[in-house]
């Protein structure tokens, strides 16, 4: 297991749990913390007894979003200009775009405070569990900034246009009841079952769900949100195709005939390619 010093990590089941812990910092990114994330990612990614990530943060934040001294840096000039959008990790800009072709599910546990880049780590996670402890801002347009790291992309199809705007424009903070009702988090637990919960539904998923078959579901439901139906459709059925003829279909069939929970094959898995 790798050593790191900005975040904790571990494995707890079929989950791994990358852990933010700058805590006296409310968990701000530095472009070390942001490469230590990637490299957590991807040894969870590699790893074929995890099915899914959880992210979360120690302390009263998830985090704040950029490190100010980093920030304050970038905004005058001082850091590179190819180092402006965090380490050159895909090839999409922005922080943690990269988790939008992580192929398992990306769980962020939102303990606390969530800011900034803090919430498009949230955004571009698969799933938001929150506890009823955790507060959102945008903060983006109050340092003069616009909707930054495709928070213009994801934020209005999970909340809606105006309330996108809203969000944005306005920058308030907004509890977790509020983002709840928006559609800004899908779950909302007491603190002290947040962390149990994700893990449990990455457990569930370990069950009862093929881990190839969420990989490509994640492709397809990304990939769609842009196209238009014809062509969603077509790649749909060719993407089903293929997966009707493949080993975990017939083990998703013997499953059921035999009434056990189906042993699928595990990403990470030389057998099961990448």
């Amino acid at each position: 297991m790798s050593d790191f010093t900005d975040i904790e990590y571990r494995v707890d089941g079929t989950a791994a749990v990358i852990t933010l812990n700058r805590p006296e910092k409310l968990n701000a990114f530095t472009y070390h913390t942001m490469g230590e994330i990637r490299s957590a990612v991807d040894q969870s990614v590699a790893d074929p007894e995890v099915v899914g990530i959880v992210i979360t943060g120690n302390g009263r934040g998830f985090s704040s979003g950029l490190d100010a001294q980093v920030l304050a840096n970038v905004t005058s000039g001082k850091a590179p200009s190819d180092r402006k959008a965090g380490p050159a990790t895909n090839d999409l800009p922005g922080i943690f775009s990269y988790l939008l072709e992580v192929p398992k599910p990306v769980i962020a546990a939102i303990n606390g405070v969530t800011a900034g880049g803090g919430l498009i780590l949230a955004l571009m996670s698969d799933i938001r569990i929150a506890s009823s402890d955790a507060s959102f801002i945008t903060v983006f347009l109050k340092r003069g900034l616009i909707a930054e790291h495709g928070s213009s992309w994801i934020l209005p199809r999970l909340v809606g246009t105006g309330n996108a705007l809203d969000l944005l424009w306005m920058s308030d903070r907004i509890d977790a009841a509020t983002a709840l009702s928006l559609g800004l988090v899908e779950k909302l637990v007491e603190p002290d079952e947040l962390l149990e919960q994700a893990c449990q539904y990455i457990q569930r998923l370990s069950e009862t769900s093929a881990p190839l078959a969420i990989a490509e579901t994640k492709k397809l439901v990304c990939r769609h949100l842009g196209t238009n139906y014809f062509d969603a459709l077509h790649e749909a059925n060719e993407s089903q195709n293929r997966f009707v003829a493949s080993p975990d279909a017939s083990e998703g069939a013997q499953a059921l005939l035999e009434k056990r929970n189906p042993k699928f094959m595990r990403l990470g898995d030389e057998s099961a390619g990448s």
